[in-house]
Formats: structure tokens, sequence, C-alpha cells
């Protein structure tokens, strides 16, 4: 029973991989085995940190012995552990570092997930790092082409940004999401995210941006044969009008209703500022209205 003690284990694998006068060499495949022995003691002993710090010492051993596909795995079970002590700012490393070796294997797929499984952890303790890690998760991804498997990152990257009120981002993720899409002939998530991005502006009461991000994209031939160009459209003209009412009214409609519940949320609560101001404005702008008395 003293031989499986993970306490001795780990001291037993540590001596294997130190130098001394007897050793010129670490003997890192028997040190491996230990350190994974113990991190699997230390867990069933529900003692968490030891186990955490077992998993990133077979992960260094599996890393030592070229096995970078194994030293990920164990790179990815320290991570988790660290999430359930709250080490936050190791949850991101781990992860972080567990993608680098999943990459070394040629392998974008789970490279992109771990760093995924990093930024859902973060989003609520440290979620400029979580939007940093979807990022680069949906980075990896496009670079290898396989832009439709990040379109949930994009999706979750745009909710934190919503969250942090940092909406011009939040917009110019969803614009990203489209541009995968696109590439992807995935039409339907190309409009969705385009009419998101109108509704978010909105929502930010950058009516402007809104407006200049709806011709944009109705450049788009896919786009301006929509469903969502004519509910933004209708979105866009209820705002010069200063329609209330009928900003309402679109909020509810069916367009509106397939988007992602966040979208929905920020859509139901339109219009956010005075719009009466935009007609006021839209007024001004417009011709003098016509004098029937002046024949000149």
């Amino acid at each position: 029973m003293a031989a499986s003690d993970p306490n001795k284990l780990m001291t037993k694998a540590d001596k294997l991989t130190r130098l001394s006068l007897t050793r010129w060499s670490a003997d890192w495949k028997s040190a491996t085995v230990l350190y994974e022995q113990a991190a699997n003691g230390f867990r069933v002993a529900r003692d968490y940190e030891k186990a955490k710090i077992a998993y990133e010492k077979a992960s260094k051993g599996q890393e030592m012995l070229s096995s970078p596909w194994d030293a990920a795995k164990h790179m990815e079970s320290a991570a988790a552990l660290a999430k359930d002590l709250s080490h936050w700012q190791e949850v991101g490393d781990f992860y972080r570092r567990a993608s680098e070796l999943y990459m070394e294997c040629g392998r974008p797929q789970p490279a992109s997930d771990a760093l995924a499984k990093g930024a859902r952890a973060l989003e609520d303790s440290m979620s400029e790092e979580a939007i940093q890690l979807y990022t680069d998760a949906c980075t990896i991804l496009e670079d290898d082409g396989r832009e439709q498997m990040a379109f949930d990152l994009y999706r979750a990257a745009t909710n934190v940004y919503i969250k942090l009120e940092k909406y011009t981002d939040a917009a110019s993720f969803m614009l990203r999401l489209g541009l995968a899409a696109d590439k992807c002939n995935a039409t339907n998530s190309q409009c969705k995210a385009y009419l998101s991005a109108i509704i978010i502006y909105l929502y930010a009461h950058d009516f402007k941006q809104a407006e200049k991000c709806y011709n944009d994209c109705s450049q788009i031939d896919a786009f301006l044969r929509s469903d969502q160009n004519r509910c933004a459209s209708k979105l866009l003209a209820a705002y010069t009008d200063g329609d209330v009412e009928e900003i309402k009214r679109i909020a509810q409609s069916s367009a509106i209703s397939h988007l992602d519940h966040v979208i929905i949320r920020l859509a139901r609560k339109l219009p956010t500022g005075d719009v009466s101001a935009l007609k006021a404005d839209n007024a001004e702008d417009g011709e003098e209205p016509l004098d029937e008395n002046d024949l000149t």
C-alpha cells in the first residue's frame, strides 16, 4: 500500500529527474509513469492542488519523451483542476500550453477546443482573457480553413463583449462571423450575423454606424435578398421616422426571434435612446418644404 502513496510516488519521480553524481541523465520514462500514478492517486484522495502539480509534471515528462499529444492531455487535466481550485491565471496558462502542444501534433481542432475550454472557464472571472482565448481559438480554425467549426466561438466572444458593454467590438465579431459564414456558403448564418451586428449598433444608440453597416452588408447579394435584410431595412426606417411603436413591433418579428438569445434580448429593449432626435435630424437634412405660393 505504501508503494501507491502518491506523495512517495512524487518523491521517487522527482529523484529520477534530478541529476547527481550517481545519475548523469534523467529517467523521464520511469518518472512520467510515476507522476501519472501520483496524479490519479491525489485525484482519488481529492487533493486537487497536488494532483494539479502531478499532472503538470506528467505533461513535462511526456514532452521530454516526444509525446506532445499525451503532454497536452495531461496539461488539460491540470487546467481542469486549476479551474476547480479557482486558480484562474493558471487555467488560462495551462489551456494555452495544451493548445500549443496539440498544434505540435498538427491537430488544430483540439488545439482550438482547448482554448475554448479555457475561455468558457474564464468568462466571469477574467473576461478580457476569455475574449482573447476565443479570438485565438477562432484564428486557429480560420487558418485551417475550418471556419464553420468556429461559429459558436464567434457567438460566445460576442456575448462576452456585450456583457462588458463593448458594443463596437461585439458588432465587429458578428461581422467576422458573417465573413466566415460567407466562405462556407452558410447563407442563413451569414445574414443572421449581419442583422445581429446592426441590432448591436442600434442598442448602443449608434444609428449612423448601424446604417453604414446595413449599407455595407447590402453590397452582398445573399444579404440583399434575405428576410434579415428586409427586417433591418424596416428597423432603420422606423428609427428614421422616430416611430417607437414600429421599432418595438419589428423587434418581435420572426427574423429577430430566430437570432441568438443575447441579440434577441437587446432587440426587445430597443429603442435605447431618443429616436425623435433622429427624426428631427433627418428632417433638417432633407429638402426644404415646397412653398405652393412660390411659382418661380
